[in-house]
């Protein structure tokens, strides 16, 4: 039998198919998409115990297309997790980064790791060699800064990144693109050798839908794995059904 992986964001829903550690399938829909992709992997799958992480609104739907198929188990921040969490306020912690969290107690035990999510925000997470998760950081990512810039101001643009790597910009599209980029890039930077200063021997994670475009970037050394999140999330589903 397998696991289903569930990461439902406000717009979008990941689902993964997990046997022990191999991912068998990886499916990306919409809300609207949810009852026919859930209903097509029910056909080739038969599924023992299902996790669903959920930031946005749709986990009444998701629950009630489970119903019959598979053990659920909502993430939440009564949860158990594979590690001593010494956040001081656990409830307000986001479910995201109690998986990203988890992920890297299993697959990093005995060590300090720094897990970078880089998505619509960016988050630092500080898992400590004991196994002791201490918090981090939260800031704006890549696309919230660009669209930061025109919503704030009467007269700047709303522009899309660019691929065109420059450090002067001469118009001010551009002028946007230098700022956004290069700021977002150095403050990552900054952000790795202060935890390196404070942590020794750090391990550093990079996963999220920026990921890719960061690494290609940083001079940090670094592991970029886009599928860490839900990698989590399976080791938690672990860590509750195998007591």
């Amino acid at each position: 039998m397998a696991n289903l992986i569930i990461d439902a964001g406000n717009t979008r829903v990941k689902l993964f198919v997990f046997k022990a550690d191999k991912v068998l399938e990886h499916l990306i829909c919409d809300e609207n998409q949810i009852h026919q992709t859930m209903k097509n992997l029910f056909k080739n799958y038969v599924f023992e115990n299902t996790i669903v992480s959920c930031v946005g609104g749709m986990l009444a739907k998701i629950q009630k297309e489970l119903e019959g198929f598979s053990n659920l188990l909502v993430l939440s921040s009564e949860t158990k997790v594979p590690f001593k969490n010494h956040y001081r306020t656990p409830e307000t912690l986001g479910v995201d980064r109690l998986a990203l969290v988890s992920a890297a107690a299993v697959q990093f035990p005995n060590k300090n790791v720094l897990v970078v999510d880089a998505g619509t925000c960016v988050t630092y997470d500080i898992l400590s060699e004991k196994g002791i998760y201490f918090g981090g950081a939260i800031s704006l990512g890549l696309k919230m800064r660009l669209k930061a810039l025109h919503v704030f101001t009467e007269n700047l643009p709303e522009v899309e990144i660019s691929s065109k790597e420059m450090t002067v910009g001469d118009d001010t599209e551009s002028s946007i693109q230098v700022g956004v980029k290069k700021g977002f890039l150095y403050e990552i930077e900054g952000m790795l050798a202060a935890y390196k200063k404070q942590f020794d021997d750090l391990t550093i994670v990079l996963t999220g839908g920026d990921a890719e475009y960061l690494s290609k970037r940083l001079k940090n050394s670094i592991f970029a794995q886009p599928n860490f999140l839900a990698e989590g999330l399976q080791a938690i589903l672990i860590h509750n059904t195998h007591q």
